[in-house]
């Protein structure tokens, strides 16, 4: 068996920020799983990654005289992992796009060499890339279903017991064991529900799928989630939520709107915080590009807020169509927000904006951190440091 290692192609990396400032590309969640998990999974493997120099304590590289490398943005299905695992030696996997996608040598190999000195295979087939920030909510329904499929195929459902609990076409429900489900009204007839173990879905809560919540995830009483949408691990959410993806161990769990929009992890929103989603001239949503520091055209009327980890937003906070928040960025203060607050800011477009003390920002994030039980050591400290100083010349400007 090869060792399964997870790249980071450079130039996806950069579209991916600020997500990829504190993960590799393949710890992005896309449906019920992150994309790393989709691959172990798959593999029946365990994964390593080659990331960031800074990132590599936490997400190491394992290689081998065997070693299969695995374009970490790429979205695995059936017919895809067959051709990745049965790739010979000293060849690449590349799409119609001359994207390298995979590739399998007794050598170590760089994402940077690209196929240099080996022979090309060409993908034909159509296959799901998470290229940019929008992609992930966008991928989101496709691959809660692709994810729902695999779990069902092998695994039967726990029940649904609470008599108060409503639920339509109850097949295309998934309960794992210790979930906890209370006069909710679960719709499936347009997509399957997925509910991780011992999450708890409070009174009132109207579920429309594709949906699916991870491990000890919470919708708080009341709650309304609209389609395609991913609430990850020990993350709470209330209010009404449409097509996003929370990463996990993020809250929103007061009322206000989140729509077409993606939260990293520890991320925090309070009361009555909105975002729009769309333009009053309907015209395409642009977002601020990490590679361009330029406004770039998503393609879509509808797109919403991206908020980096560690990030937070203060009561009735107002997030303007196509908003990027970074990591650790503290927003809060009347009218709607700058649509780019950079990593380690602290204010809002009416007050603007000044750094957020690194001292002080770790404090909060060890904090935040400790108070789930979860370990924040040097390692994570040490990421933080790296995107604060990488990130400076953002804050200048």
């Amino acid at each position: 068996m090869p060792d399964i290692i997870l790249f980071d192609d450079p130039k996806i990396r950069i579209q991916l920020l600020p997500f990829t400032y504190t993960r590799p590309v393949a710890g992005i969640r896309c449906g019920i799983h992150t994309l790393a998990e989709k691959w172990a999974d798959r593999c029946h493997s365990t994964v390593s990654y080659q990331t960031e120099t800074y990132l590599s304590k936490k997400f190491p590289q394992h290689t081998s005289d065997d070693n299969l490398y695995i374009n970490g943005a790429l979205c695995p299905d059936e017919h895809l992992t067959g051709i990745v695992k049965g790739l010979p030696y000293g060849n690449a996997l590349v799409s119609k796009e001359g994207e390298v996608l995979a590739v399998r040598t007794h050598a170590s190999w760089n994402a940077s060499d690209g196929t240099n000195g080996l022979s090309v295979v060409t993908y034909e087939e159509p296959l799901t890339m998470i290229r940019h920030v929008w992609d992930i909510f966008g991928q989101n329904g496709a691959q809660i279903r692709a994810d729902y499929e695999r779990i069902v195929s092998v695994r039967k459902t726990a029940p649904i017991t609470d008599p108060f609990t409503h639920c339509y076409k109850p097949e295309n429900v998934f309960i794992e064991e210790g979930a906890v489900i209370k006069a909710s009204i679960l719709n499936a007839e347009n997509g399957p529900i997925y509910i991780g173990k011992n999450a708890l879905i409070q009174e009132g809560s109207m579920i429309q799928g594709p949906f699916a919540i991870g491990e000890n995830g919470v919708l708080a009483q009341g709650t309304k989630i609209r389609p395609n949408t991913t609430v990850g691990p020990s993350s709470k959410v209330g209010g009404e939520v449409s097509n996003c993806v929370v990463f996990g161990y993020s809250n929103k769990g007061h009322d206000g709107y989140l729509g077409n929009s993606v939260l990293g992890e520890w991320c925090n929103l309070g009361a009555n915080t909105n975002n729009s989603n769309l333009k009053n001239d309907h015209g395409n949503v642009k977002l601020h590009s990490y590679a361009t520091n330029a406004l770039a055209d998503t393609g879509l009327i509808f797109c919403g807020l991206m908020m980096g980890d560690y990030s937070k937003a203060g009561i009735s906070t107002m997030f303007n169509t196509g908003t990027i928040v970074g990591v650790s960025v503290n927003v809060f203060g009347a009218g709607f927000q700058a649509k780019h607050a950079p990593s380690f800011s602290w204010g809002g477009a009416a007050e603007g904006y000044c750094e957020y003390r690194f001292d002080k920002a770790v404090a909060v994030a060890k904090d935040t951190v400790s108070r789930r039980g979860v370990a924040f050591g040097q390692t994570e400290e040490d990421i933080m440091r790296a995107v604060f100083e990488n990130t400076q010349t953002q804050r200048s400007q």
